[in-house]
């Protein structure tokens, strides 16, 4: 924990000890502003004051600082205290509060610089001064005791204000110059502060650190070196006024370091062209820098440290470096200027044709158009991207995953996306391969696991069966059943697979044929049981893949039931119908009616009863009297036609009917 200590000085004194700061307070305002803060024969500086602490012993809270071979970032300059500048020196043992019951005056134009209403002990240097160039800026450190690092939660919203405030002499409003860079946010303790403590960090980068008991200042901690500047007319006349002041109460002292000499008038050679903020210049593109100034007597410029030009207010840049001005005024001001000038590079393209495997020989295929975009090319810059359009004008990228919309081949754009816009739209060709087509599967039967051969297509340049161990063969022998799968590569590199279902296969059993006898269609249905690849014939010489046939006519048949891998069964059987008409004349052909082959099916006990068209009985045919000749009583019958009923002996019953022709 910090020690308060209580030190007293006389009205005029220079103290310090080794490896902390000095301060001396002896300075006049004039002094602190010609002779330590600007110190240059490029800005005129009129109009001095400086008001501070009343301090009982006489001591001020402004004055002049040297860092004493300590580690502090400035040699020496000015700084600006709301407590005593003794207060100020280090090592950071002591709790600097030195302000604490004087509550002297705050400043109207620091409230209104921050919305404030409440400031204590301001501390304010002002001047009024006249640039020759068109930017001035000086660099400057705030450091604070608000800088806590143990605080309290209802802590971190403390801080002291402070604001550098510029105008025109004439004009009635400021400008403040201390903001965080390229904000409108003022820089104080809950705007720039670094993590760890309680509080939340908020704009890190420009924050410095907590400082230990041996910082050579008394203050807990600091911003990094910030920069102050502002445009200006040259010529003109303005006044700035630096201040700072405590807020709320007097607590907590803080000050603003302002290194000597830093306060410039410089030549404004406009912004850093740079790759890090997206405005670097595009290759080959040539930029004109401008340093006219009124009343120069001469011009010097500087590449990279060496001089390129001279006696000439403009330069042309064709390359990349830092370019620096001077312009002589007069034999006491000499305004600079510099800019830093980066290239966008030539970039150039590894490769500008993809590919992807059709797997459906449908001239369409999956493109990865992220791995893709990695590949366009050599020497893209980390803060650039690429995008994908399916036009050169197209506006909307083209997403991950990619199916083309042009049979076979099509036409892309990369389109590199960077601020500088400096890149043209390459056209990328996106080729569709073929992997070979669609590859069914395939069964194969082998009989009681024998050996066959399976041969994969051919056209491929390489074969990989998943069978152990591996081959790589277009053709294997395989003995037993399962899924034999062959990974086919084309040589245009694309990759298919076929498979092969595999299944023990055996001779067939027929189990039963299902004749529908006496119908007008004549049918057969062949019932088998198996395990094999089947097909059907009843002539032995037309196979077919199902076991049902269509009969021409009655009569004896024989089924044939192969198996490719093992063999054919057959069987034979009968199917039964009446006859249509008979034609009873002597001729010894279909001169009688009868219904053949019952006996073949176990029906021979059947009986058929012949009617005349008027109902009439006129034969009874049976095992023993099996066919009708045309006559009754003798008598030969008219052409016409007959009706029967059979009354098979299985129990079903057949009606139908007849012509007899003669």
């Amino acid at each position: 924990m910090k020690r308060i200590i209580f030190i007293f000085f006389g009205v005029l004194f220079n103290v310090g000890v080794s490896q902390n700061i000095t301060v001396n307070q002896t300075f006049t305002a004039q002094q602190l502003i010609e002779n330590i803060l600007v110190n240059s024969g490029c800005v005129s500086v009129s109009n001095f004051s400086a008001t501070g602490g009343n301090f009982s012993a006489g001591e001020m809270s402004f004055g002049y600082f040297n860092a004493n071979g300590s580690v502090f970032p400035f040699q020496e300059g000015i700084v600006l205290s709301t407590g005593k500048l003794s207060s100020v020196i280090g090592p950071n043992t002591n709790f600097s509060d030195s302000g604490i019951g004087m509550s002297w005056n705050g400043d109207t134009d620091l409230n209104t610089a921050l919305s404030l209403s409440n400031t204590f002990n301001a501390t304010v240097l002002e001047f009024d001064f006249i640039p020759n160039a068109n930017t001035i800026s000086f660099d400057y450190i705030f450091a604070s005791e608000q800088y806590l690092l143990n605080p309290a939660s209802n802590q971190c919203n403390y801080t002291d204000g402070f604001a550098f405030l510029l105008k025109e002499a004439t004009a009635s409003t400021y400008q403040n110059l201390a903001l965080i860079p390229n904000t409108t946010i003022p820089v104080r303790v809950n705007t720039v502060r670094g993590s760890g403590t309680i509080c939340p960090a908020a704009n890190e980068a420009y924050f410095d650190a907590f400082n230990s008991g041996n910082y050579p200042t008394t203050y807990d901690g600091q911003t990094k070196i910030l920069t102050a500047q502002a445009a200006v007319i040259p010529g003109t006349l303005y006044h700035i006024k630096l201040v700072i002041a405590d807020e709320g109460n007097g607590r907590f002292d803080s000050g603003i370091f302002l290194k000597a000499g830093s306060f410039v008038s410089e030549k404004d050679l406009g912004p850093n062209r740079l790759l890090s903020s997206g405005n670097s210049l595009c290759p080959n593109e040539t930029l004109i820098l401008n340093a006219t100034q009124a009343g120069a007597t001469n011009y010097k410029w500087f590449k990279n440290g060496n001089q390129v030009g001279t006696n000439s207010a403009t330069y042309d840049v064709t390359s990349a470096g830092t370019y620096s001005v001077e312009i002589n005024i007069n034999t006491t001001c000499v305004i600079t200027g510099s800019i830093e000038i980066e290239y966008a590079p030539n970039i150039t393209t590894s490769t500008t044709s993809f590919t992807a495997c059709d797997t459906n020989s449908d001239g369409f295929a999956d493109f990865d158009l992220n791995a893709i975009k990695t590949q366009i090319f050599n020497n893209l810059p980390n803060n650039y991207s690429v995008a994908l359009f399916d036009s050169p004008s197209g506006t909307t990228a083209l997403l991950a995953n990619f199916t083309n919309t042009t049979l076979n081949q099509q036409i892309i754009y990369a389109r590199i996306v960077s601020l500088e816009n400096c890149y043209s739209n390459i056209p990328i060709t996106l080729n569709v391969l073929s992997s070979g087509g669609i590859l069914t599967t395939e069964l194969i039967n082998i009989c009681n696991n024998s050996t066959t051969t399976i041969s994969a297509p051919s056209g491929f340049s390489t074969y990989s069966w998943n069978t152990l161990p591996v081959q790589n063969s277009q053709t294997i022998s395989i003995s037993n059943e399962g899924n034999y799968i062959v990974t086919l590569t084309s040589a245009n590199g694309c990759t298919n697979t076929k498979t092969f279902t595999v299944i023990n296969s055996e001779l067939a059993t027929i189990t039963s044929i299902e004749v529908n006898d006496f119908e007008e269609n004549l049918t057969a249905l062949i019932t088998i049981i198996g395990n094999g690849n089947y097909t059907y014939s009843i002539d032995n010489v037309n196979f077919q893949n199902t076991p049902f046939f269509n009969l021409p006519e009655p009569g004896e048949y024989r089924i044939y039931v192969k198996e490719e891998q093992c063999g054919t069964i057959s069987d034979t059987f009968f199917a039964i119908s009446y006859p249509k008409f008979f034609t009873p004349n002597g001729d010894t052909f279909n001169d009688i009616w009868q219904i053949k082959n019952l006996d073949k099916k176990g029906l021979e006990n059947s009986k058929i009863y012949i009617f005349d068209r008027f109902g009439k009985l006129i034969k009874e045919i049976n095992k023993t009297n099996t066919s009708w000749d045309g006559t009754f009583d003798n008598q030969k019958l008219p052409s016409t036609d007959y009706w029967f009923v059979i009354e098979v002996s299985n129990g079903k019953i057949i009606k139908g009917h007849f012509s007899l022709k003669r």
